[in-house]
């Protein structure tokens, strides 16, 4: 027990000299914790971007939905701008041609990939323009969509309050709607929205429900941009084409009269094909691909997109992307350790006679190595400590100045935390050993 006692007190002499070395050179101290400081804080907040990054890319395949597909019509352009100054190339004539052959997106089409393609689970159809809402006075513009019912579906949407129009509703073409969180909230402050009748451009609707929020999902630019459900009155798709927009019924002659600049002949905006499972997307998609293309006369006036295999793309690249910052940010932990071993070696050589009078007491090779090592750790640790509470507040920082999300982990804490510890006692032996080994004689002779 004796022993143990004696070499418990020779750890705390050892460790008070070190930590009063520490303390006495506090301008040196913080100098060479710089390194570790900003390594730390560097790992720390880019793994917080990481993070950010990879919860953003999850919401976004959470918003468009699982396992779907995305069939989104294109405008026709049948204006001939050129005045007959230019000549179109063959390629541009045939393109023409097929496009004239075409007669857009429609709902008999859509309805057809259904019943043709067995994989295919819900199919939603939405087709939209801009539109000012109208209650009580108020006035709002927001998007007014007419929807099937499988679009609910598809996009996993969930009311607040009220209830989805039954079946018969579409058929029908009922003057009902369900409309958006934040619209909600906007012309119905202090009133309940479901019951009352809402203005939609020149028809009233009744609302029957309001959506949970939703958010709006930046997606991947506007290949699979959804809007913002949020802020738009939904109706029966039946009703949207009867009393807003069909363009199915706009004959040739009226698609060259100078009011339709920009014509576009298709009847419905965009199809939703949800499949079983992740499996059936890619083949699905072509099948839907050559159905369409076969019904269009090959003009490319649609997009077929599967946004689940984009955004796997994109959190792919963004892991890879963040690695490297990872691996970066990691370097000025290196650079760290490898100025406390700087700093520690020129300790050594100030503090040979120091080294000598201890060991001539009666300190061992041990006790000077266990005291300089104690000495690098102690600066790692409080560098540690520094760096993980400048990193948590960078990643604030960033998160409020800049559209960028960040999430902070206590994994990226820890690590970085005791990674800062280890660097202290990797880069600290060296100077311990060659103050170890420093000659007791030599050592009192130096001046």
């Amino acid at each position: 027990m004796g022993v143990k006692h004696k070499d418990i007190e020779r750890i705390k002499t050892t460790l008070r000299i070190a930590l009063e070395a520490v303390v006495v050179n506090k301008v040196r101290t913080f100098l060479t914790a710089l390194g570790i400081i900003f390594g730390v804080a560097a790992v720390i907040s880019m793994l917080a971007i990481g993070n950010g990054a990879k919860k953003e890319v999850l919401d976004q395949m959470k918003l468009i939905g699982v396992n779907n597909i995305v069939i989104n019509a294109k405008k026709l352009d049948n204006i001939d701008n050129s005045g007959g100054q230019t000549e179109a190339s063959q390629e541009e004539k045939d393109a023409k041609s097929k496009e004239n052959l075409s007669a857009g997106l429609n709902l008999k089409e859509a309805e057809s990939i259904k019943e043709v393609i067995p994989t295919v689970k819900y199919l939603g159809i939405e087709t939209s323009i801009e539109s000012t809402f109208m209650f009580s006075g108020k006035r709002i513009n927001g998007s007014l969509s007419g929807v099937n019912d499988d679009f609910y579906k598809v996009y996993q949407l969930e009311l607040e309050k009220g209830y989805f129009p039954a079946k018969t509703s579409y058929i029908k073409a009922a003057q009902i709607c369900v409309i958006g969180y934040n619209l909600k909230s906007k012309l119905f402050p202090k009133t309940e929205a479901v019951g009352n009748d809402i203005k939609c451009g020149n028809s009233w609707y009744k609302i029957v429900g309001v959506l949970e929020q939703r958010g709006q999902s930046s997606g991947l630019g506007d290949i699979v941009s959804q809007g913002n459900f949020d802020m738009t009155v939904f109706i029966p798709l039946q009703s949207y084409l009867k009393r807003h927009n069909d363009m199915s019924k706009i004959t040739e002659r009226m698609l060259e009269d100078s009011d339709y600049n920009n014509p576009n002949r298709n009847q419905i905006g965009t199809i939703i094909v949800q499949v079983y499972e992740a499996s059936q997307l890619k083949a699905t998609a072509e099948i839907a691909n050559r159905l369409l293309s076969r019904k269009h006369s090959g003009a490319k006036d649609y997009t077929v997109t599967v946004p689940e295999l984009l955004l796997k793309q994109e959190q792919k690249t963004r892991s890879i992307f963040n690695i490297v910052l990872g691996a970066i940010a990691s370097i000025s932990l290196i650079v760290g350790g490898i100025g406390i071993m700087n700093i520690m070696l020129a300790s050594v050589m100030e503090r040979t006679k120091e080294i000598g009078i201890r060991r001539s007491i009666g300190a061992t090779a041990k006790d000077v190595v266990f005291q300089f090592l104690a000495e690098a750790s102690i600066i790692s640790l409080f560098g540690g400590l520094v760096g993980v509470f400048l990193g948590v507040a960078l990643a604030y920082l960033i998160s409020f100045f800049t559209e960028i999300s960040t999430i902070v982990s206590w994994f990226s804490i820890l690590v970085s935390f005791f990674v800062s510890a280890g660097v202290g006692i990797v880069f600290g032996y060296m100077p311990a050993q060659k103050a170890a080994k420093e000659d007791i004689v030599v050592a009192l002779r130096y001046e």
